[in-house]
Parts: structure tokens; sequence; C-alpha cells
């Protein structure tokens, strides 16, 4: 197994190991704030989307954000939730979402080297994925999202961040990084998963380059930040290209 905690094997195996206390564990530890930024995720996609439209949830997870995203837009035609973990997808199907099988199409991939088609979705959003991208990696995942965006399509994206020139950030720091991991080790039979958590927000800080990167990539961006920093997040649209008349 690689130290590196940036490489896709490292990545699958840590959320495979988390996958039965995911849900709930984050929700708990962030104090409900991941319930309110997933909401506030899915709210920064307009309304007048096309309604019978495809969507991408990239980094899926157990699927949290789908219900949200189901109540905004309930004439979707399908969500295509892709997650590099295998155990994430086995319990978001069988545990959390049975009702909306019919609804959910899952690829067990890596969001780096998806084979999604190009010009494919109409949404594109991603709840607490980006952390586990180092600065190439983002880049990387920012030409993915443009090109399998439709021309047109919106995408949102939001992730815990280091809330630097907050005043409480210290306090902020020290409950990422010693209280969380304390809690693990005390309640969660001595693991050591959920505390990585402390480490990728540091090494994240927040939005800004993958900001960066999708306007590279051609999107149009908007960044944000949410509780004062704790979290920051990019939306916005691939534009469509105009025709030029010749003269």
């Amino acid at each position: 197994m690689t130290n590196d905690i940036y490489d896709p094997t490292y990545v699958a195996a840590l959320f495979d190991r988390c996958t039965n206390n995911y849900r709930n564990w984050s929700a708990v530890s962030s104090f409900g704030f991941v319930r309110r930024w997933r909401r506030e995720c899915v709210a920064m996609l307009p309304v007048n989307t096309n309604q019978d439209a495809v969507a991408v949830d990239l980094m899926a997870g157990t699927g949290e954000v789908w219900p949200h995203l189901l109540k905004r837009f309930p004439t979707l035609r399908t969500i295509t939730a892709l997650d590099i973990s295998h155990k994430m997808h086995v319990d978001a199907v069988e545990r959390l979402h049975a009702n909306r099988a019919d609804r959910i199409t899952h690829l067990e991939a890596n969001a780096l080297t998806s084979d999604l088609p190009s010009d494919y979705a109409d949404i594109l959003l991603s709840t607490f994925g980006l952390k586990t991208f180092d600065q190439s990696q983002q880049t990387i995942l920012a030409q993915q999202i443009a090109r399998i965006l439709k021309p047109g399509g919106h995408f949102s994206l939001i992730e815990a961040s280091d809330p630097k020139g907050w005043p409480l950030r210290p306090f902020y720091r020290i409950y990422m990084d010693n209280v969380l991991p304390l809690i693990e080790r005390l309640f969660l039979k001595g693991a050591n998963d959920f505390s990585m958590i402390g480490t990728y927000t540091r090494n994240f800080v927040n939005c800004t380059h993958m900001k960066k990167s999708l306007e590279d990539a051609g999107l149009e961006v908007s960044y944000q930040k949410h509780f004062f920093g704790c979290a920051t997040s990019v939306s916005g649209k691939k534009p469509i290209a105009h025709n030029v008349v010749a003269p």
C-alpha cells in the first residue's frame, strides 16, 4: 500500500474503510454543517436548468446529496454517480437509496481518468471530494469537468477548507488536527481514517486553485466562502460556442 495520500489506490482504500461510519460520523463531527453545505451546493445550480437533464455526481460517496438534487430537479432523467471506492457504491445502493435505484447509474472509476462521454452532463456537482486531489490532479479534474459538461451545462463543487484569516482558525485547527483524531480513536475502534480530513483540508486550503483550473479549461466560474471559509465552493457553466459568420 502506498503512503502517498493522493494516490488513487490510497484514497480508494481509505474510503472503503470509512464506509460503515461515513454518513453519520461526517454529520456529527461537522455539527451538521456538511448537510447544510450539500444543500447550498445544489442551490447554486440554476432552477432554469433543463428539467429532463442528466446529472453527474463526482466523488459521489454514499449519495447524501442526491435527495437535495432530486428535490430541486424532480424530473431529472438520471444521476450518474462516480466514485473510486467500491464499498461506497455498495452502501449507497443497498442501505441508503434502494428506492431511487432506477434513477441512479453507478460507475466505480477514478474521476481523473473517467471515460464518461464528452458533452454528456447538463449538471455536474461534487460535495467534499476535491480535497483528495493535489493541485496537479485538480488541473486534470477541471479539464475532465469541461469535457463532460454539455455546452450551457452547469457545475457546482464544494469542499471543506482551511479558513485562513478567520480569528477562530486556531480553534478550528485544534479541532480538526487533535480533537477529531482523539474522538475517532476512542469511539470508532481505534480508527485513524476520518482524522485524515485535517491533513487534507490543511493541504487543500480552499477552492482558489480549482477556480483557476476551471477557468483555464474554458469555464465560467464563481467562487464563494461558506461559514467564514470553513468551506469554499466554485460554480458556473460551460459557455455555448457561438458560430461566427464570416463577412
